[in-house]
């Protein structure tokens, strides 16, 4: 099979496009704006929601559902939060269709028009919120702690798979707490479990920070953030954490009884991550031969392709995959046997190449007589031989090592791309030659923040946690500064 793409030194974009649908990942849909995410781009996902499900009911929490549909009303009731997503909404109207009298299919019946229309959910806080005031009386129904795993639609009219779509599948934490100290440790806590999961997981590090008040989530007193560095020099958000404080408390009427006998506003935190994890996933590992992926979210961990004459030989071969595939099975390795006899091998070699599988391993008659056997590995394309006596634990290792592997590469790439700038000339420089995170002053206004933007296409992806505190000069506006940023052009 041709593996007709583009290179990233090529056209980055369209080779990430490639990727995405060679890889069988998944495609544009009917629907403008929309994705449809074929099996296996879902059982990256899915390997993802498992991860992620077991770390949240680790730390206590608990899954529930909310409707998708929003009541306008909500959305006005926190000022802040309606200026943030009015743009992205999608409106429903009207609840029925008619025939139309005309003949040409159907229509709507404008006697159906809804007395208040629903916003179709661009995020939960509004409907939860209303929904926590029946929940808490008193401080002992706090904390609350609940996750959903649903969809949510913002429309967006630039759309790019899996990085920005009008609809994307994701979670979102919504938390009420008794206090102000469990609120922010909540919010901090949740963006460790992100920081974690992105590390060990997708093998991608990232960066922990706090977001500027223009990049705040719009209703939140404080955003925390993970970024990612991609291969083009990009940041991508990979995951936020939200304080909300008191402000949905307060527009939903939701008090509780404290300790102390007295009526208080409930403390509040919100957090998700999304599909935009495989775009990240994709852009922080692939290669020009196609997708890379961590073992630990391969839908695939090895696949095993034989390669005979005749039906003796096929038998033999049969025989020991499957002794093989228990034995690495027992290992809790997902390992697939590919013996489609209508596929050349070096079709199937090609084809396991671009989804990314990280191992392969070829099993012919002479490889039965040696009692070993060739495996190679997809991150470094490195093959090495293999005695089936200890095949198991050799393969055990090797993903071990393909994931640490993995995220080595991606951090020493991200040490490499990340520089400091003390002037405007050399900030500019460093992001239209390299780009890359690039570390900056700036006198902290909204003002400023907003006019670099404008000139530079870069935003302040963060203010690093523990970030030192180091004396200069913006690097606009030439006001004092008592420490760098990260700046950054983004997805």
């Amino acid at each position: 099979m041709a593996k007709s793409f583009s290179t990233r030194d090529e056209n980055y974009s369209q080779w990430y496009n490639d990727i995405v649908k060679k890889a069988d990942l998944a495609e544009n849909s009917a629907v403008r704006g929309c994705m449809v995410i074929k099996p296996y781009g879902y059982a990256i996902w899915e390997k993802m929601q498992r991860a992620l499900d077991d770390m949240f009911k680790e730390t206590g929490h608990v899954n529930a559902y909310f409707p998708l549909f929003i009541p306008k009303s909500f959305l006005s009731r926190e000022a802040a939060h309606v200026d943030g997503f009015a743009k992205e909404c999608a409106v429903v109207t009207h609840y029925r269709l008619i025939n139309d009298p005309d003949g040409n299919g159907v229509v709507v019946d404008p006697m159906a028009k809804l007395e208040e229309e629903l916003i179709v959910r661009p995020t939960s806080e509004t409907i939860i919120w209303d929904t926590y005031k029946n929940w808490i009386q008193s401080y002992r129904d706090l904390p609350i702690l609940c996750n959903q795993w649903a969809n949510v639609v913002r429309w967006e009219m630039r759309t790019r798979l899996f990085l920005r779509t009008a609809e994307f599948l994701w979670q979102e934490g919504h938390t009420a707490h008794a206090t102000k100290e469990e609120a922010v440790e909540e919010t901090e806590k949740m963006l460790g479990v992100y920081a974690d999961f992105a590390e060990k997981f997708m093998a991608m590090p990232v960066l922990r920070g706090l977001k500027t008040l223009n990049e705040r989530f719009a209703g939140a007193e404080d955003t925390y953030c993970i970024e990612a560095l991609m291969q083009d020099g990009k940041a991508l958000q990979a995951g936020t954490s939200h304080f909300l404080g008191q402000n949905f408390a307060k527009a939903f009427d939701v008090k509780f009884l404290n300790k102390e006998n007295q009526l208080d506003y409930v403390w509040a935190t919100s957090w998700g991550v999304s599909t935009r994890l495989i775009g990240a996933l994709i852009m922080s590992h692939s290669d020009d031969n196609g997708l890379v992926l961590p073992p630990k979210l391969a839908p695939i961990q090895v696949v095993i392709i034989p390669v005979y004459k005749n039906d003796e030989q096929r038998i033999a071969i049969v025989e020991k995959v499957n002794e093989l595939m228990g034995k690495l099975k027992a290992k809790g390795i997902s390992v697939k046997f590919d013996d489609d006899d209508s596929k050349r091998s070096g079709w199937k070699f090609n084809e396991y190449e671009l989804k990314g599988v990280p191992v392969r391993i070829a099993i012919g008659p002479r490889d039965l007589e040696n009692n070993q056997v060739e495996v190679a590995r997809r991150d470094t394309f490195e093959k090495t031989t293999v005695s089936f006596d200890n095949l198991d634990t050799a393969i055990e290792q090797l993903l071990t090592d393909i994931q640490d592997n993995l995220y080595n590469r991606v951090l020493n790439f991200r040490e490499e791309n990340t520089r400091k700038a003390d002037t405007w000339e050399e900030f500019i420089s460093l992001l239209d030659e390299k780009g890359g995170f690039v570390l900056a002053h700036w006198d902290g206004t909204p003002e400023t923040e907003e006019l670099i933007k404008e000139k530079s296409k870069a935003t302040i992806r963060c203010v690093p946690f523990n970030n030192p505190q180091e004396e200069g000069k913006c690097i606009l506006t030439g006001h004092p500064s008592k420490e760098r940023v990260v700046f950054a052009r983004a997805y």
